[in-house]
C-alpha cells in the first residue's frame, strides 16, 4: 500500500480524552477514531492488526478441533430470564443494552453469549455420542460501561472471540479446559507478548475454576499476585496467601476501657499500645439481594487485614437461596443515608462489638431481621483480643472467643492477599506484585447453565444428564492495544512482528530524486511478491516527516532509500532497538524475509 493513497492522518499532540500511552498513540497515530463515548471506528492499519490477532487466535482454536461459527448479537430476554441473569446483567451490573421491540419483546444486545449456545445445545444435542463438543466465533460484543476508557480496553463496543464447549463429565471439560490453557498460552507467545496466567475469580459468568490471561503492562488496570519460582499466579481479586503472624497481646485479662477519639484501627493501637495484629475489626456491610431483600452483614477481620470485596460477594451469593433470591444485586458499605432506611437507633460506629445485637434492624418486610455474620480466617486464633464494646468512646481489651464472644458459625477467607505475604503453597516464598491488562479468560462453568436451561444428553445407559460445559473468551480488540501499552517509546508504536499492520516501510527521503524513486519502487514491488507486507511512503513531504511518522505508527522495519544507493546499498532501520544496517539492494529481500522468520517463530 502507498501512503499517498492510504487514509493516514497521523497527530502532532495527545489527544485531550486519551489517558494511556496506548490509547494516545493509536489515535495519534492514525489507527483508530473515536466515534463516541467508548465507541471507536477501526482505520485501515488498526484493521489490518485486528485480522492478524483474528488469525492466530483461529488457528489456535482449529488446532484443538474448534469449530467456528457466528452466533445472533440480538438476544431474547427470555432466554436470559431463563438462567437467571437477566436481573444480573441489566440491573445488578447494568452491563447489557437492552431495548423494547416493535412487538413490544425484551431484547439485549449480547455481552456474551452462553444463553444462546445453551439454547443451541439444547435443541441439536442429544447424544452422549454427539460430545465433546466445541464451538467458537469471532464476533462484535456490547457492554454499557459505567465509564468508558482506555479506548479500545474498556470500550462499549469491541472485538472478543468466545468459545462454548460441551460435555458428558468433569474429566471430559477438564481436559479441553488444559486444551485451551495452552491454545491462550499459544496466542499471546505467538502475538509476541509478555504475559502471566492467574487464577481468578468467575464473577457473574459463573464456574467453578477459572484462569486469566494478563498481558505484563505498567498501566494494567488489574493487580497479578505470583511467586518468583513460578508455581503460584493469581488475580488480587481470587488470591490467598498466609499472612502474617499475630503478635501476642499485651492485654491477659477481660475489662471494658474507655477509649475516647479512637474510631480508627492507628488510634486504637496508639492509644492502648497495641499491634494490629491483636484487634478485632468488626466492618459492616449492606447488600441487596435481586429478590428486593436487603440484608445487613457484620464481618470480623484482624485489624490489620482488609476485606476482599470479591471473596465477600461470593460468600453471600451462597447464601441466596436462605432468602429466597438467586443473586447479589448491591454491596456496600452502608453510608449515613442508607443507614437510616434499616437502623432502629444510632449505631456505635468505630466502635462495633463481634455481638452487636440484632435489634439494630428496625422491622421491615425488605429486611432481613438479623444479622449475617462471617468471621475471616485470620481471626478465628486470636487470644486476648481488643475489640468494639458497642459503646461510642469504649472498646474491650482480652477478649476471647466462645468466652466474652461466641465464635460465629460462618468461617471463611475473605481477606484481602497483599505483596509481602507468605505463599500457601511454600511459605518461604513470598507474593510479588505487579499490573495485568486481562486480555483472556476461560471458565469451567460445570452444569449452571445447561441445569437452568435444561439443556440434556442421553447417556448410554439411557439416562438423561445435565451437559457439562467449559467457556473461553479472549478480547482481539483489546489484545491488539495491550501489545502497543507494553511495547512502546517517546516516539511511538513498537508493534511485535507477527500483529504489526506491514512488516516494513520503504521511505523515500526525496521523491523527486529519480534514483531513490526507482530503488524504492523496485524494493516496494519485490518485498510484496515475497511475501513481505510492506508500505511505501511515497508521499511529498520532508524526510524528518516520514521518519518520524514511520516510528510513530510501529512498522518493525524501515528501508530508507538514502544516500547509501550510490553504494548499492539501503538503510534499514529495526523499530524495536533502533539498529541500523546497510545491506545491498540485492539482499535485502532476502534478509528481511529471514528477519521476519526468525522473530516470528521466536
Amino acid at each position: 500500500m502507498r501512503l499517498s493513497k492510504m487514509l493516514f492522518v497521523t497527530l502532532r499532540d495527545d489527544p485531550a480524552d486519551a489517558e494511556i500511552p496506548s490509547h494516545k498513540l493509536l489515535l495519534r497515530a492514525g489507527y483508530i477514531r473515536r466515534i463516541g463515548s467508548g465507541i471507536y471506528a477501526y482505520l485501515p492499519l488498526m484493521w489490518r492488526v485486528l485480522q492478524k490477532v483474528s488469525q492466530i487466535v483461529r488457528e489456535e482454536m482449529n488446532a484443538t478441533n474448534a469449530q467456528e461459527c457466528l452466533l445472533p448479537q440480538l438476544q431474547p430476554a427470555e432466554l436470559w430470564k431463563e438462567s437467571g441473569r437477566w436481573d444480573t446483567y441489566t440491573k445488578a451490573e447494568g452491563i447489557m443494552f437492552s431495548l423494547i421491540d416493535r412487538r413490544e419483546q425484551q431484547l439485549g444486545l449480547g455481552p456474551t453469549h452462553e444463553e444462546i449456545i445453551t439454547t443451541v445445545a439444547r435443541d441439536m444435542i442429544r447424544s452422549y455420542r454427539q460430545l465433546p463438543l466445541h464451538l467458537y466465533q469471532i464476533q462484535t460484543k456490547f457492554r454499557d460501561e459505567i465509564r468508558p476508557r482506555f479506548g479500545l480496553m474498556r470500550g462499549r463496543e469491541f472485538i472478543m472471540k468466545d468459545g462454548y464447549s460441551f460435555h458428558v463429565d468433569e474429566v471430559s471439560l477438564k481436559e479441553t479446559y488444559q486444551d485451551m490453557y495452552q491454545a491462550y498460552s499459544n496466542m499471546l507467545r505467538r502475538s509476541g507478548l509478555a504475559f502471566r496466567a492467574v487464577e481468578a475469580d468467575s464473577g457473574a459468568i459463573g464456574g467453578s475454576g477459572s484462569t486469566e490471561f494478563m498481558v505484563l503492562a505498567d498501566a494494567g488496570e488489574d493487580e497479578v499476585l505470583y511467586t518468583e519460582d513460578g508455581k503460584y499466579a493469581a488475580n488480587v481479586e481470587k488470591a490467598v496467601s498466609l499472612a502474617s503472624d499475630a503478635e501476642t497481646s499485651p492485654f491477659t485479662s477481660y475489662e471494658k476501657r474507655e477509649t475516647p477519639g479512637t474510631e480508627t484501627i492507628e488510634k486504637v493501637c496508639n492509644f492502648l499500645k497495641c499491634s494490629p495484629t491483636q484487634i478485632v475489626k468488626n466492618v459492616l456491610y449492606q447488600t441487596v439481594y435481586d429478590n428486593g431483600i436487603t440484608v445487613l452483614v457484620l464481618v470480623n477481620i484482624r485489624g490489620d487485614q482488609e476485606v476482599n470485596e470479591v471473596k465477600l460477594q461470593n460468600e453471600l451469593t451462597k447464601l441466596a437461596a436462605n432468602y429466597g433470591a438467586k443473586a447479589i444485586i448491591s454491596l456496600d458499605v452502608p453510608n449515613g443515608e442508607m443507614q437510616e432506611t434499616w437502623a432502629a437507633k444510632s449505631l456505635p460506629l468505630g466502635y462495633i462489638a463481634p455481638d452487636i445485637e440484632d435489634e439494630y434492624i428496625s422491622a421491615n418486610k425488605q429486611f432481613h431481621s438479623q444479622f449475617v455474620r462471617l468471621v475471616d480466617q485470620t481471626t478465628v486464633e486470636l487470644k486476648n483480643f481488643v475489640t468494639g464494646a458497642n459503646e461510642a468512646g469504649y472498646h474491650v481489651v482480652g477478649a476471647n472467643w466462645n468466652e466474652q464472644f461466641k465464635l460465629p458459625e460462618l468461617v471463611v477467607d475473605i481477606r484481602k492477599a497483599k505483596p509481602g505475604d507468605r505463599a500457601v503453597h511454600d511459605p518461604s516464598q513470598t507474593l510479588q506484585t505487579a499490573r495485568g491488562i486481562e486480555v483472556g479468560h476461560i471458565f469451567q462453568l460445570g452444569t449452571k447453565y445447561s441445569q437452568a436451561m435444561s439443556a440434556r444428553y442421553t447417556n448410554e445407559q439411557g439416562e438423561e444428564n445435565p451437559l457439562f460445559m467449559g467457556c473461553y473468551g479472549v478480547g482481539v480488540s483489546r489484545l491488539a492495544q495491550s501489545a502497543v501499552e507494553q511495547s512502546y517509546d517517546k516516539d511511538g508504536i513498537i508493534w511485535p512482528v507477527a500483529i504489526a499492520p506491514y512488516h516494513a516501510i520503504v521511505t523515500i527521503p526525496n521523491i523527486k530524486d529519480a534514483k531513490q524513486l526507482e530503488v524504492a519502487e523496485k524494493l516496494y514491488t519485490e518485498l510484496n511478491k515475497a511475501g513481505v507486507e510492506t508500505l511505501l511512503d511515497d508521499r511529498d513531504e520532508r524526510a524528518g516527516v516520514k521518519f518520524k511518522d514511520a516510528d510513530l505508527i510501529g512498522i518493525p522495519y524501515r528501508i530508507v532509500t538514502g544516500r547509501a544507493i550510490n553504494n548499492g546499498k539501503v538503510e534499514i532501520v529495526k523499530r524495536a532497538n533502533r539498529e541500523t544496517q546497510e545491506i545491498a539492494i540485492e539482499e535485502v529481500v532476502n534478509t528481511l524475509q529471514q528477519w521476519i522468520k526468525t522473530a516470528i517463530e521466536g
